[in-house]
């Protein structure tokens, strides 16, 4: 479980840091919230029709916070990469915590640090590189992790998220 950051908390040298935003903010046109708003509707009908008010609620509750965060600038976030681990905003992953890293490098659509974690509930950490250089972040991260090249794109999830302007 990663570490809230404190005054206290030990977090080694800094090697490579950089700002980037918590979330990415998207330019959604009429056209997109038309489209979205169609589907939404649909699946709440669906969820209700079929007697699943849970589904139906998720969904209202999804399209909530879709709107209300495409209202709002979205915070920067400091990460660090160290000698004892990765910090991303206030919270301190350990290298013992992490598992392996893999970069996938296919500007000017996908530049992303990918650390698989040991927990289960928090199994994949993505962070944007943007104009990092991703050779000399990987030549560092290797001292400290396993890098695996079997994973050659982006998780669909990121794919789907980033596509339809969700993420």
């Amino acid at each position: 479980m990663p570490q809230q950051v404190t005054v206290d908390t030990l977090v080694g040298d800094t090697l490579y840091q950089w700002t980037i935003k918590e979330y990415e903010e998207h330019t959604r046109g009429k056209r997109w919230y038309i489209v979205m708003s169609v589907v939404g509707v649909l699946l709440v009908l669906f969820g209700l029709l079929s007697g699943n008010f849970l589904f139906s609620l998720i969904i209202m509750l999804f399209a909530i916070i879709l709107y209300l965060q495409s209202h709002q600038k979205a915070p920067d976030v400091l990460v660090s990469i160290t000698d004892l681990g990765v910090l991303i905003g206030s919270r301190f992953y350990s290298y013992g915590e992490l598992e392996s890293f893999y970069l996938i490098y296919e500007p000017p659509h996908v530049k992303s640090l990918f650390f698989e974690t040991q927990s289960v509930y928090r199994p994949r950490i993505q962070v944007p590189l943007l104009d990092m250089n991703p050779i000399d972040i990987r030549k560092s991260l290797l001292s400290f992790l396993q890098e695996d090249i079997e994973k050659e794109q982006e998780p669909f999830s990121e794919q789907f998220a980033r596509n339809w302007q969700i993420h």
